[in-house]
């Protein structure tokens, strides 16, 4: 479903898992490799060796902590590995060597604590010859969540509801320039949802076509990406903006649209302090359903918990390298939910703020993992993270 975009941001992780495996594993055929749980450097504690000589089969346990969801959970990710032979072109009369990313296929299966459990199926490969890589995901899940509407005279109420879906998802971007720092392309999303109340009855303002409907929308992805590391970045930046066209057109119930746009940056500010800020909007035009509006993102707020029309956050984040692997990690910003412009600095800013670790787990990938601790307007949550949180 569009509201759980940690399904979405589970299926981007393993992609990029898999897909930025370093070229060290083409070894000469015959040649064992001993796969080591300690680095070479500095004999800690690695996975790096177990992600590039894992000859085509990972298993990647991921736990689950969006409050949403119940606080604790997890997922099995199961990732079959398929290797390329580099792309040989010639541009300008310049033989150009280019790294192929591997194909990609696996699965998921997610329970957490609220009884909430999905299994799933994704591909990810690329089209070498036009350097286009595609995505395809599709699942069914019983998911239970909490939304909130404020009446007039009452206030605000908290509403659980089940949500029975099937999303299916596919994209293809193209990517350009010499560095391959543009891309663009095309996106669907295919979700049919039914939808039950977790108490008596169906609230009022859950219409009757919204409790067995089909939103098939199709949009565009357009980003630009310097980072240094796709994981956990010391440097550089990374601006996308996306849309999702709903019409009945293309078989939907709805008739909307959605604009995403967002931009991270980071930048050392000391020699190890790493200073980041994220900035991030939504916009939902038409007559979309409830659990689809935009939402505030960001840790120690539950997903779906403050909607409208539109959203604007800001996010800042510093990493402080304190000792060999190990590092601090300090975070705050704020948002609103809004349904037009002109109410938007009378909304109420939703804040949060917290701490936590990182430790080093994979450094030929850069990739570092730990946990946080936040707080949002009510109550505190925790986070097990893989990379970073603003990694989408």
């Amino acid at each position: 479903m569009t509201k759980n975009n940690y399904i979405t941001f589970l299926f981007l992780l393993v992609f990029c898992l898999a897909a930025d495996r370093v070229s060290g594993q083409d070894k000469p055929k015959g040649e064992k490799h001993k796969v080591s749980m300690h680095d070479s450097l500095d004999h800690a504690f690695d996975l790096s060796d177990y992600m590039i000589y894992s000859k085509g089969f990972v298993l990647v346990p991921v736990p689950i902590t969006e409050p949403a969801l119940g606080g604790i959970g997890g997922a099995l990710v199961p990732i079959f590995l398929k290797q390329r032979a580099p792309m040989i072109d010639t541009v300008n009369g310049k033989v150009r060597v280019r790294r192929v990313n591997p194909d990609i296929t696996g699965g998921i299966g997610m329970y957490t604590a609220n009884n909430s459990w999905l299994i799933g199926g994704f591909r990810g490969g690329t089209f070498a010859k036009p350097n286009i890589t595609y995505r395809a995901f599709a699942a069914y899940g019983n998911i239970n969540m909490s939304f909130y509407h404020t009446f007039p005279v009452i206030g605000e109420q908290e509403f659980k509801f089940n949500f029975k879906v099937v999303p299916i998802y596919l994209q293809a971007l193209k990517q350009f320039g010499n560095n391959n720092r543009w891309s663009a392309g095309l996106q669907y999303l295919f979700l049919h949802a039914k939808i039950a109340s977790r108490g008596e009855n169906l609230p009022d303002f859950v219409t009757s076509k919204e409790i067995n409907s089909t939103i098939s929308q199709a949009g565009g992805v357009f980003q630009y990406d310097s980072r240094d590391n796709i994981f956990t970045p010391n440097k550089g930046v990374r601006v996308e903006s996306d849309f999702f066209w709903s019409n009945s057109v293309l078989g939907s119930d709805y008739n909307s649209w959605q604009i995403d746009y967002s931009a991270i940056g980071y930048t050392p500010l000391a020699k190890k302090f790493i200073g980041g800020l994220r900035i991030e909007g939504q916009q939902s035009l038409g007559s979309p359903p409830f659990y689809t509006l935009p939402s505030i993102n960001m840790r120690g707020i539950p997903s779906g918990r403050y909607q409208g029309k539109a959203t604007l956050l800001t996010e800042a984040e510093f990493r402080w390298d304190l000792y060999k692997r190990w590092s601090a990690v300090f975070f705050g910003g704020g948002g609103v939910a809004y349904d037009d412009w002109g109410e938007m600095l009378a909304k109420d800013i939703a804040y949060s703020y917290g701490t936590g670790f990182r430790y080093l787990i994979a450094r030929k990938f850069g990739l570092r993992m730990g946990a946080d601790v936040a707080r949002g307007p009510e109550k505190w949550a925790y986070y097990i993270v893989f990379g970073s949180n603003w990694l989408r």
